[in-house]
């Protein structure tokens, strides 16, 4: 016995949810298999949403611990970890239950199962069930990755799992990466209250993005009290049952640094080793991800992946994208392929990181010629108010029009405030439009106003 479909999507995560969704409008008989233990999918249960929830409690207990910076008297702040916990688990179970409801909404058949390919255009499910389709979408996205670092594994460090469910504050910690995921849960530790080691390999963190920016995010981590190498290359990770010892080469020298945790945050890799991708004549790149063209369609015609597992970019709402894109393509609808010249990227460390559009070595790469004008948040009338003096907005435009070809902000508040920079590159704003609208004084968001102003007028129009 086997069942047909008109559509599936292999993963209930934002991928497969947001497909499956978007399928309906075109199919009658279309499905969902999702075996893991709960539903939601990787942001809404050990992401973006618990890691968020908790980066913030941290951030309350900064400005708290601090108060005396703006002449406040408060005699003490600690952290409850067990209170803490339990709101982080009372907020995401909301999500969660919202997320299930939906999954099992009834607008599509919930398959309570892992599956994997045994050929084609079908799926052999865990119970045995044999499953056909005319269309698959996968989108298992992404597990843990275990570099080859001698004692790294054996030794058994934490990953992010674990951290995002702390009940009680770790006494020290070494932190492994330098990525979003590392440096965000560095900072969670050391403002909760833990002594932080962090070691990074390549010469800077968040080495996706520009020098300074990175630069000036490390700067922050080290004021907070973080012991941050840069540069690094690991050597071997043991634990002897009472604590850890992390030993690296740095500036030429060996250094060992002891804790009594350890945090495993040197990346991710896609979740696809168990889906039988060589019987569907799926293939995959070097890096693991799953092969698929600008329609995210693989290299078997019937079948797409989405997100985490298909990269170019781990983000929620690439994946969302993506997965609309290879649902209409699929079911022969009129669609343009994901624009990654608008990628948008937040990083929740304080200040925050935020980029929309290419970066400046990316453009020089590319032969595009660019204005780039910056100003610094410690020269910023509102940010200095707030003491959020770290960071800068960076603008880059077209020289000719003026037309904003992406942007860059470090500071408080990042996250937001990117998007001013994102609505104007999806709708192909020059840096005169944007002057255009009046900007409330004080604000940070006034801010912005000072690099448009500053290219505006080398473009000599106005």
């Amino acid at each position: 016995m086997q069942t047909h479909y008109d559509f599936i999507a292999i993963g209930g995560g934002s991928a497969g949810f947001n497909a499956a969704r978007a399928a309906t409008r075109f199919a009658d008989r279309v499905a969902i298999i999702d075996g893991a233990k709960d539903l939601g999918g990787l942001c809404i249960l050990r992401g973006c949403m618990p890691s968020k929830t908790l980066i913030y409690t941290a951030e309350v207990l900064h400005h708290a611990r601090h108060g005396a910076t703006l002449g406040l008297d408060i005699p003490s702040a600690a952290a409850n970890m067990r209170a803490v916990l339990e709101r982080k688990r009372r907020i995401i179970g909301e999500f969660a239950d919202f997320r299930k409801q939906q999954l099992e909404s009834g607008k599509f058949t919930l398959i309570r199962a892992q599956a994997h390919f045994v050929g084609p255009n079908r799926l052999e499910l865990s119970d045995g069930t044999l499953v056909t389709a005319d269309r698959f979408l996968i989108g298992t996205g992404s597990r843990i990755a275990w570099p080859a670092v001698p004692g790294l594994r054996e030794s058994q460090p934490w990953t992010s799992d674990q951290v995002l469910d702390l009940d009680f504050l770790p006494e020290s910690v070494i932190v492994l990466g330098g990525g979003v995921v590392a440096c965000e849960l560095a900072h969670y530790l050391v403002r909760m209250g833990a002594k932080v080691i962090q070691v990074q390999r390549s010469p800077h963190i968040l080495k996706e993005n520009s020098p300074d920016a990175s630069a000036a995010v490390e700067r922050a981590l080290r004021a907070d009290g973080i012991e941050l190498f840069t540069g690094t290359r690991l050597t071997r990770v043991a634990f002897d049952g009472a604590e850890f010892a992390v030993s690296f080469e740095h500036e030429g020298r060996e250094v060992v640094r002891r804790a009594r945790h350890c945090l495993n945050a040197l990346g991710r890799e896609p979740h696809t080793a168990l889906l039988g991708l060589e019987a569907a004549g799926i293939e995959t790149l070097a890096s693991g991800h799953i092969r698929t063209n600008e329609y995210q369609q693989t290299t078997n015609p019937a079948v797409y992946a989405a997100g985490d597992c298909a990269g170019p970019h781990e983000i929620v709402h690439v994946a969302i994208q993506q997965a609309e894109v290879a649902v209409k393509h699929a079911f022969a609808q009129p669609v343009e392929p994901v624009d990654y010249g608008t990628l948008l990227s937040v990083t929740f460390t304080d200040p925050q990181l935020a980029t929309v559009g290419p970066t400046q070595p990316q453009l020089d790469a590319a032969g595009i010629p660019y204005l780039a004008a910056s100003y610094p948040f410690d020269d910023h009338g509102k940010s200095i108010l707030m003491e959020a003096k770290i960071g800068h907005v960076k603008v880059l435009a077209d020289p000719t029009y003026g037309r904003v070809l992406g942007a860059e902000i470090v500071g408080r508040d990042a996250g937001e405030l990117i998007h001013i920079f994102s609505v104007a590159l999806a709708a192909r704003l020059t840096v005169f439009d944007l002057l255009k609208a009046p900007w409330y004084h004080p604000t940070l968001a006034e801010i912005v106003t000072y690099p448009l102003e500053e290219i505006a007028e080398n473009i000599g129009q106005g």
